[in-house]
């Protein structure tokens, strides 16, 4: 096995594992938007894995050497995304009021 085949086997593997997890927030979020009324956009968890699975395709498709900024861009993008997203989570799951 080249060293090629090698680094887009494991790109388009991680990109799975990020996948998985992204799901699994995603799943965190709907299940607290159904249990506690608050809008969580769950939903919206699809675009980071979209945007994160174009950028590895692209990264996939060039050689070691190479460098692809759209790939890098969609990367950054998708990381804000994924970032608002998360914040926004964990803001509203830990600053919940607790019923007294």
């Amino acid at each position: 096995m080249n060293p090629l085949a090698l680094h887009q086997f494991f790109v388009l593997y991680l990109w799975f594992v990020t996948a998985a997890l992204l799901l699994f927030m995603a799943s965190i979020a709907r299940f607290y938007q159904r249990f506690s009324g608050k809008r969580m956009f769950a939903a919206w968890y699809a675009v980071p894995t979209v945007l994160f699975g174009v950028a590895a395709v692209r990264h996939a498709r060039h050689t070691l050497t190479m460098h692809d900024p759209i790939s890098d861009l969609l990367l950054g993008l998708g990381g804000l995304v994924l970032l608002g997203l998360s914040v926004r989570l964990s803001f509203v799951m830990l600053n919940a009021k607790r019923p007294s």
